[in-house]
């Protein structure tokens, strides 16, 4: 490159750091001080986005951003006050579980409003036209952006170093119960944190529309690149956000000017991967709080008593007799819950016991399918070999990724299965001639003796039962006791010999061989692969199957997959609207069952 295209790229990448700042700071400040992991901040933006243009057409798109700034706001200070006061005693992947319904409503209003179509905005009035730099173009609108992310950044370091306001913020992002203690009004302060967030996103989507347009799947998009950043920069540090915002702008805006275009979709994953794996809190962050919450909160799990076994044997023949009933749609969807049930119970495995939250376990899900696909059309091995053959891909990628993972712990951990997860979802997508990219593979279909709905129903439902049933017994083996220690107390575990990196290891490889096993019945099942089976929506599934269950029950996540699967299959078929349906389902059921289903159920059998 000539050094004037170094110069450009290098503006590009300062101009797109702005961008993401602004996303990240709001998300880093709202965990630093209510230690919510805000799924529904990606949405956020996105209304910005589509105000903004909205409301160009009458205003003028300067009124409009600051408008639409002003009222995701007020959204946001709402959402905290009706919904997310009510959860702050309840464990905190549980105010998780919220935000997520929040998307799925937030992404229909969008669709009933705006409709499917993305949306241009206008160009910002005075900033339309480009200015010569170095001997080539520059757009004078990026100019104005790369002033604004350190404007941004000195006004939040003014605010919450020089401010009354600032010192109580940074007092309950330090220690909330002695700021509550000393008399700090925390309710109103996390409403007004929250409200400052939220104002951050909608400010960084609105000025992001005269460079894109908005759309309806932007949420979760840049909802993953502000958990890299704020991941990154260290959690809760607004300076390290923006150094992380920095660090990334400028390796994606190089990677496009040197030719690898395709390496953006990834790049900065392996970046987030590799500053973690040196620098496991960040750049300038500190080690985070599990968000499990502590562990004296929840009881162990119980053993199942002979009633609880008498009736998961009498619903196992149950399920068994369906197909004597009916052959038609209902032993697909049943196929369905049976694999989402051993998929849910393979996260909660790590999950709950193990301590281990993962926004990446669809990796191995994927992983299977794509091995039994591979196995199948690829190397010419029969069906039964490859469904045999391809949980171990995913066993094997567990084994791999699971290395650098339980060095890791909380959020960081969490965004590191994130980023692995990302970096075999590029490869599928992006392999052509193997995984037939974007695509997929097509013609995945079991053998002529399981071809018929019946018997490839009887298969699904003995392997999955069997998965099942393994996981739950390893539980309560000395292996099982040993992982609950290390997740409750690392440092007497490690006093008394137990090697705790090793447990929570073997405990990551198993659950992704048993996700890969039922990736590889979902491959059969469906005759086809996409790299959907293994993108992040597809994690973020997993983990809202185990906590509608219950993560603190033992057969919550088999509860909680049929459940969701069937709300999900019901609502598509039923309502225009499927999505903010399921997610008003979500947050009924989380504001009236915060133990989940799984323990409803088992409150209800104890007594």
């Amino acid at each position: 490159m000539s050094g004037s295209a170094i110069l450009l790229q290098f503006l590009n990448g300062l101009a797109g750091a702005s961008s993401l700042f602004l996303l990240a700071a709001g998300l880093s400040l709202i965990f630093g001080v209510t230690r919510i992991v805000n799924f529904a901040h990606g949405s956020l933006y996105m209304l910005g986005m589509y105000l903004a243009v909205w409301l160009s057409e009458s205003v003028g798109f300067w009124p409009s951003a600051l408008t639409a700034a002003l009222a995701v706001a007020a959204l946001g200070a709402a959402i905290e006050m009706s919904l997310l006061r009510r959860l702050y005693p309840v464990p905190e992947l549980l105010q998780l579980l919220a935000t997520f319904a929040l998307v799925l409503i937030a992404r229909d209003f969008a669709l009933w409003a705006w409709g499917p179509e993305d949306l241009l905005g206008p160009r910002a009035p005075g900033l339309e036209d480009a200015v010569e730099i170095a001997g080539g173009r520059f757009p004078e609108y990026d100019l104005f952006l790369i002033v604004v992310g350190p404007l941004v950044l000195a006004a939040l370091h003014l605010l919450l170093t020089r401010t009354r306001w600032g010192i109580l913020v940074r007092a309950a992002t330090q220690d909330r119960d002695m700021a509550g203690a000393l008399g700090v009004n925390q309710k109103w302060l996390f409403t007004e944190v929250f409200a400052l967030g939220a104002l951050l996103a909608g400010l960084g989507g609105a000025l992001s529309v005269p460079r894109e347009p908005a759309n309806l799947t932007i949420d979760l998009s840049v909802l993953s690149d502000a958990f890299v950043v704020v991941v990154v920069g260290g959690l809760g540090s607004i300076p390290g956000a923006f150094l992380a915002a920095l660090l990334i702008a400028e390796v994606k805006a190089f990677a496009i000017g040197l030719g690898f275009s395709k390496a953006t979709l990834v790049v900065e994953f392996i970046v987030m991967a590799a500053v973690l794996v040196l620098r496991p809190w960040g750049l300038l962050g500190r080690e985070a709080a599990p968000l499990r919450g502590p562990a004296a909160l929840e009881p162990p799990l119980a053993l199942p008593s002979r009633n609880v076994l008498r009736a998961l044997l009498a619903l196992a023949a149950a399920l068994a007799l369906v197909p004597l009933l009916s052959r038609g749609y209902a032993l697909v969807l049943l196929s369905d819950v049976l694999v989402f049930a051993l998929f849910a119970v393979s996260l909660h495995f790590i999950t709950g016991p193990g301590g281990m939250l993962s926004f990446g376990h669809a990796a191995y899900f994927g992983l299977g399918a794509y091995g039994a696909g591979l196995l199948l059309l690829r190397a010419g091995a029969p069906m039964e070999a490859a469904l045999v053959l391809a949980p171990l891909a995913a066993g094997i990628g567990a084994l791999a990724f699971g290395w650098f993972c339980v060095r890791l712990s909380g959020v960081y951990l969490a965004m590191l299965t994130l980023a692995f997860a990302q970096i075999v979802w590029s490869v599928a997508f992006q392999w052509d001639a193997f995984t037939g990219g974007s695509n997929g593979l097509i013609g995945v279909w079991p053998s002529a003796w399981l071809a018929s709905r019946t018997a490839y129903y009887y298969l699904t439902l003995g392997a999955c039962l069997a998965g099942i049933a393994i996981l739950w017994r390893v539980l309560y083996s000395p292996f099982g006791y040993a992982l609950r220690a290390s997740r409750d107390s690392p440092l007497r575990a490690g006093a008394i010999g137990i090697d705790v990196r090793a447990q929570q290891w073997a405990a990551f490889t198993l659950a992704g061989l048993a996700a890969g096993i039922a990736g590889a019945l979902y491959a059969f099942s469906k005759g086809s692969i996409s790299p959907e089976t293994l993108s992040v929506p597809r994690s973020v599934d997993a983990l809202v199957m185990v906590l509608l269950g219950g993560i603190q029950t033992l057969t919550g996540p088999a509860w909680g997959a049929a459940l969701f699967t069937w709300l999900q299959d019901s609502a598509s078929r039923e309502f225009d609207y499927w999505r903010a349906v399921l997610g008003a389902v979500i947050l009924a059921l989380v504001l009236a069952l915060p133990g989940g289903v799984g323990g409803l159920l088992g409150g209800r059998s104890t007594r």
